[in-house]
């Protein structure tokens, strides 16, 4: 087998979500650090485009989104349509029929919710299980099936394109039992690309060091009141980034996706319900808790149990304690020591699938 030199990534990258552009950005990046020439394939679709604006200005459906607030959504989609437009990327692809496109020697699938049958817009998409793919070889990265649960067992006709993968990883371990029953193997757990391939380090404003960023929405009454109640403790502000919370003392709703980094290493600590917020704490060393919602449960559980962090997952029954240890203490040791494992792990992962 010869080492691949065109590789196309192919992801959610056109989500107006700061972990999906990130998390394809980062892959693409890592891939071309080794050498490869690396783009992510641009699929277009005017029915996923509508879906993704109608998300961006109204993210809190069904509730509704004050004027104010869509003005300032509308100019955050801005910055992440301009932010698309500077990511290496593929002549545009039809995501419904991708056509004959030149092929890659490999096609790169993930990280993100590629396989997820639930998703809003892309779930039950072809393409994502390689169906016109233009490929003469495929592999998954840091695949997810997101919150389809592992008792959604994959129909025949779903786990026959999963057997034209000649390698497979996902990054949490509902996708690898989904994938063990569909396959009868279990796949490689890797990590996400953000934190197998992190982006260079950001210089911070020191704005938000005297800051707990809250980072999600839909964050459940016992989750505010612990963070609050920390935060006073502490003498800490909550600053509210990309979306509306009205529990916080400021919002920024209209930031970019190249903003997301510098934000998350100046904060003092991150509250979040988001799979990226955790990650970004994570790669950043920054005190954070998280609340496992019902959508991103099975993501966020797994990846602080990969790491070692399961004492940063919040429930109803957390005490206030938990909650100021959460804020005000850095990440143990033995966090940095385990994600530096598993990317080696990943990167001998990598080292097999790219030939």
């Amino acid at each position: 087998m010869t080492v691949p030199r065109t590789v196309g990534g192919l992801t959610f990258h056109r989500c107006i979500n700061y972990g999906s552009y990130w998390q394809a950005r980062c892959l693409v990046a890592g891939l071309r650090r080794r050498g490869l020439d690396a783009v992510i394939l641009d699929h277009r679709s005017a029915r996923v485009n509508r879906a993704e604006w109608r998300c961006a200005l109204s993210p809190h459906l069904p509730a509704p989104t004050r004027p104010g607030d869509r003005a300032a959504y509308a100019r955050k989609a801005r910055r992440f349509l301009a932010a698309f437009e500077r990511l290496p990327l593929s002549p545009p692809v039809c995501l419904e029929q991708p056509g004959d496109a030149e092929p890659y020697d490999l096609v790169l699938v993930g990280s993100d919710e590629v396989w997820n049958l639930r998703h809003p817009w892309y779930g039950g998409a072809p393409l994502f299980y390689g169906v016109g793919a233009p490929a003469r070889r495929l592999a998954a990265y840091a695949a997810s099936f997101g919150n389809q649960p592992a008792s959604d067992r994959l129909d025949p006709g779903r786990a026959g394109l999963l057997r034209r993968f000649e390698a497979i990883s996902v990054r949490d371990d509902n996708s690898r039992a989904l994938v063990r029953a569909a396959l009868g193997r279990a796949p490689d757990l890797v990590l996400d690309p953000c934190l197998q391939f992190p982006p260079q380090a950001p210089a911070s404003t020191g704005e938000f060091w005297d800051s707990v960023l809250i980072y999600g929405h839909g964050f459940p009454d016992w989750f505010q009141a612990g963070v609050r109640t920390a935060a006073q403790a502490a003498g800490l502000r909550l600053v509210s980034f990309g979306y509306r919370n009205d529990w916080a003392d400021e919002q920024r709703l209209d930031a970019g996706p190249e903003d997301f980094p510098a934000t998350i290493a100046g904060a003092a600590a991150v509250a979040t319900t988001f799979f990226h917020g955790c990650v970004f704490a994570l790669l950043h060393g920054r005190p954070f808790v998280a609340a496992a919602s019902d959508y991103r449960a099975n993501k966020v559980r797994s990846l602080l149990r990969l790491v070692g962090a399961e004492d940063r997952l919040a429930d109803p029954r957390t005490p206030p304690a938990s909650y100021h240890a959460a804020l005000g203490t850095p990440l143990a040791p033995a966090v940095g020591a385990r994600i530096a494992a598993l990317r080696a792990r990943s990167d001998a992962w990598l080292d097999h699938a790219l030939g």
